[in-house]
């Protein structure tokens, strides 16, 4: 083996043990970058709504100030909305529960009536009332769970915000006239604000669809399983399937199988048309990324940061994109995440 061999063997030892290290540090403080994370993509979410206020001569602070309002009202309204769901499906969860027992009863005596041996018990094993309830809970607790780091959150993304206007000066005082760091910022801001502009606007009109027909059909909380439709929208190819589960499971207890039916039909024609026509004709090639890829980001980085991670796998793939396509020597490694 030549000393050139060796030395390209020894970078690629060097990089894989870098990166195994950047990864687990980036798992093991997940707590603590969340919060700024999510702080990071807000900001560039408002970043252009900014951008307009100024353009139309308001001044800076007074943006901010109107921009601080609309958070802190929003906030305010989904705290407030949140809180009295948890608090009315907890009052309603014992009659969940005798009607998810009763729907099990029915199944083991239909089951029995067409000669199948099966044990009253059998069933119970696999559906446990109380545990399919405690699972809906959790996703109302998940939802509570979030607002809980907003005033962090809220407070971070002011000051990203504030600072936003002179960080291309900063990094031309930090690298020179010359440097290309400023292009690359701007190529990949432009990037991510469409992408999270366009996929806000295909989110909402998948969760506000989703809740009209569900109101329309009768399912409880027709509004909850708006919201979740529109946060979980975020997450690719899987987000809308988990979307869809508790709500699909309230109205089986709730209505009947005919509804859930009709329910999980809204799901799946809801999210086929925004999620694969009007997103695509909306995004054009904007990701530069391939299916493949886009599913596992979604994988990894939902494995290191969480749920959040499922929310920012796409933004936080692009970013890792830019930056290979940066270096002459991982430039081949960008190709290969195009589409």
């Amino acid at each position: 083996m030549n000393q050139s061999d060796q030395r390209l063997g020894s970078n690629i030892i060097l990089s894989a043990a870098a990166f195994v290290i950047v990864i687990a540090g980036i798992k093991s403080s997940a707590s603590i970058l969340i919060p700024f994370l999510l702080a990071i993509f807000i900001a560039m979410l408002s970043a252009p709504l900014m951008t307009w206020l100024t353009r139309h001569r308001v001044p800076q602070v007074l943006s901010l100030l109107l921009i601080l309002v609309g958070f802190l009202l929003i906030g305010t309204l989904l705290a407030s909305f949140i809180g009295r769901t948890i608090t009315a499906f907890y009052q309603d969860m014992p009659l969940y529960e005798s009607k998810l027992q009763a729907l099990v009863d029915q199944s083991v005596l239909w089951v029995q009536a067409r000669g199948i041996d099966m044990s009253d018990n059998v069933l119970r094993e696999y559906v446990n009332p109380g545990a399919v309830m405690k699972m809906v809970a959790n996703i109302f607790n998940g939802l509570g769970g979030v607002l809980a780091n907003t005033f962090l959150i809220l407070f971070t993304v002011i000051f990203i915000l504030l600072e936003a206007s002179g960080f291309p000066d900063k990094l031309r005082k930090a690298f020179g006239d010359n440097t290309d760091a400023t292009k690359h910022f701007a190529r990949f801001s432009k990037l991510v604000q469409k992408y999270l502009v366009i996929k806000t606007a295909v989110s909402v009109m998948t969760g506000a669809t989703i809740g009209v027909a569900l109101a329309i059909i009768g399912v409880d909380y027709a509004a909850m399983w708006a919201l979740v439709a529109f946060l979980l929208n975020y997450i690719p190819n899987i987000g809308s399937m988990i979307a869809a589960v508790p709500a699909v499971l309230i109205a089986v207890i709730q209505l009947g199988v005919g509804e859930a039916l009709i329910t999980a039909t809204v799901y799946v024609v809801a999210n086929t048309f925004y999620g694969n026509i009007v997103e695509p004709k909306m995004m054009g090639r904007t990701l530069g990324l391939s299916t493949l890829v886009v599913f596992l980001s979604l994988v990894f980085w939902g494995w290191v940061l969480g749920p959040v991670g499922m929310l920012l796998s796409i933004p936080l793939t692009m970013i890792v994109k830019i930056a290979l396509e940066v270096n002459e020597r991982t430039r081949w490694v960008a190709t290969l995440l195009d589409q």
